[in-house]
């Protein structure tokens, strides 16, 4: 009889466990963590609506909605059990430390979290602004949904920061979730109160009242949102540490929204109100009403904007090198894109001027608005860029400053060379995009002989952004041209630390000599040995790439104005610097 066959090995996973046993525990996971989420979210609103018709409608629950109620109960009395007992089973699972490092519990908890938080906040805050506003029904429902996931929230933060089962993976994420929506509430509402005042102040009290709204209404209304956001952020960046965290995603959301977001917001607010005042000082086709009407929201955006800025790139200086070298290239880079729009719209205008000599108001308006543009991103791109500080040695990370970058070794030439790959190539795409759209034209021009119209007209909004694209996609190249050749000089430089070699050899000298330039990129003199062919010549050597790497390795770390490498019969290689 034969042997029976032995069972087939069973692939074993990282942790000892076999991998089908680990795929399998990863699908429960993520199985039991979406159901978990459905429910709780199913339990939030029905609760929710209950309350809501509790406090809308008092005893009379249904109020001519049954169905709305019957949907309402539903999701309370069956969803709301169903997620305690789920809750509870998982709750008790997380004992095990595999179960509480796992994924699926950080994302369920951080996705809960945040979700709960949103709308809580949302809520809660345009029950009070109902209030101020004196709608008498209005603000119960959102009371009611925001007292429901206000609770929810409490819950999830209280299991976020429980000692012995909260997430180890993804711990970060609620706090810089947080953090950044009530920083996003909190510069809404301040920049709308501001705006209102502004506006109250710039055209009067009437023309800032909304319809059948006093003026102080809106902008209490406003406020209200501002503080309750700014106590969400302040929460999360003070209370929770969120300022001290130092993870990748901390700093992305810290260069993302508080630089980037900050920084169009403040150079929208700067364009749109340089452009208002150009437009009085030299346009007067309109009232000065209408004129006045976008300065407001503007002066308020530039000035939340910048303050916000301010302070996130206060923080990211305080941070690692590569934060705070990415903070400035995006803000080199939303100025950039603020300068070349300008530059597009300055073209175009500028040609329309060229095809009607007797322009009118729209296109005064145009150039306008390319130059407020360009006037507001040139000078940012300037400050941020520093185009003429020039990448030398420096740009190799070791010291780089300005337009290299700053600290660690590495850190701002590989952010730098990413920025200038990324702008060139979208510059590109675009340039290649519009030169497209213009040959549409120009055949569309050549074709159409029913239609007619102006040649310039048709071309000249599509090569205005030819132009700007072109521009910075030229620009960019040439200046990641000359890093490159800075870069491979310095390395240059750093490898020549021997001002010349006299090599002494009986062999083939080219590829000694290939190996002591590229080695320490100095000038080498060749003498031959007389005694080569006394003692057998180099026959009995080493082969010419082993002597090579052998030659490579005795060189380094070698330095001297001169150098004197004898090599034996034999092959053995001597290396002797020399004084003078």
């Amino acid at each position: 009889m034969s042997a029976p066959a032995a069972p087939a090995a069973v692939p074993r996973g990282p942790e000892g466990g076999s991998a089908i046993g680990l795929a399998q525990r990863t699908v429960r996971r993520l199985i039991i963590y979406v159901l978990l989420f459905a429910l709780v979210l199913v339990a939030a609103v029905g609760l929710s609506g209950l309350l809501g018709r509790l406090l809308v409608a008092g005893t009379e629950l249904a109020a001519g909605d049954v169905a709305g109620l019957a949907r309402s109960l539903a999701f309370a009395l069956i969803g709301g059990p169903l997620a305690a007992l789920l809750w509870w089973a998982v709750w008790r699972r997380l004992d095990d430390g595999a179960e509480r490092s796992s994924a699926g519990w950080g994302l369920y908890l951080a996705g809960t979290y945040t979700l709960s938080l949103i709308v809580a906040t949302s809520n809660l805050l345009g029950a009070l602004a109902s209030l101020i506003a004196g709608e008498p029904l209005a603000w119960r429902y959102p009371l009611a949904t925001g007292l429901v996931w206000a609770a929810v929230w409490l819950w999830h933060r209280w299991m976020w920061r429980h000692a012995g089962k909260s997430p180890t993976d993804l711990a970060d994420v609620p706090a810089v979730l947080g953090s950044v929506l009530g920083l996003v509430i909190g510069v809404g509402g301040a920049v709308s109160a501001l705006s209102t005042l502004f506006d109250a102040a710039l055209r009067g009290a009437t023309a800032a009242a909304s319809v059948g709204k006093p003026w102080w209404v809106s902008a209490l209304q406003s406020l209200v949102r501002a503080a309750g956001g700014g106590l969400v952020w302040w929460w999360h960046w003070k209370h929770d540490g969120g300022q001290r965290l130092r993870t990748g995603l901390a700093s992305v959301a810290l260069v993302t929204v508080g630089v980037l977001g900050a920084g169009i917001l403040a150079l929208g607010g700067a364009g749109v109100a340089l452009f208002v005042v150009l437009r009085l000082l030299s346009d007067r086709t309109e009232s000065p009403e209408l004129l006045l009407e976008p300065l407001a929201p503007a002066i308020a955006a530039a000035a939340i904007g910048s303050l916000v800025w301010a302070f996130h790139r206060a923080k990211a200086r305080r941070r690692s090198d590569s934060t705070l070298e990415g903070g400035r290239l995006v803000t080199s880079g939303v100025a950039l894109v603020a300068a070349a729009s300008g530059i597009g719209v300055i073209v175009n205008a500028a040609l329309a001027m060229a095809a009607t000599p007797l322009a009118g108001s729209g296109t005064r308006t145009l150039l306008l608005g390319g130059l407020s543009s360009l006037l507001v991103g040139g000078p940012v791109w300037w400050l941020a860029w520093k185009p003429a500080v020039r990448t030398g040695a420096a740009g190799t990370g070791a010291t780089g400053t300005g337009a290299t970058g700053t600290g660690a070794a590495g850190t701002g030439p590989d952010a730098r060379r990413i920025y200038l790959v990324v702008v060139f190539g979208l510059s590109a795409v675009a340039a290649v995009i519009t030169l497209l759209v213009i040959g549409f034209r120009v055949f569309e021009f050549v074709l159409d002989t029913v239609t007619g119209g102006s040649f310039l007209d048709r071309i000249r909004a599509p090569l205005g952004l030819l132009a700007a694209t072109g521009l910075a996609a030229g620009y960019h190249f040439a200046v990641w041209r000359h890093d490159r050749a800075a870069l491979a000089a310095a390395g240059a430089a750093r490898r020549r630390t021997i001002g010349h070699v006299i090599l002494v050899t009986g062999a083939d000298p080219a590829p000694l000599h290939r190996v002591i330039g590229e080695v320490t990129g100095a000038s080498v003199t060749v003498w031959r040995r007389a005694d080569a062919g006394a003692a057998g010549g180099d026959a009995a050597a080493p082969g010419a790439g082993e002597l090579a790497g052998r030659l490579s390795g005795a060189l380094d770390g070698v330095s001297g104005k001169r150098v004197l490498v004898t090599i034996g019969p034999d092959g053995r290689i001597d290396v002797v610097p020399l004084v003078g």
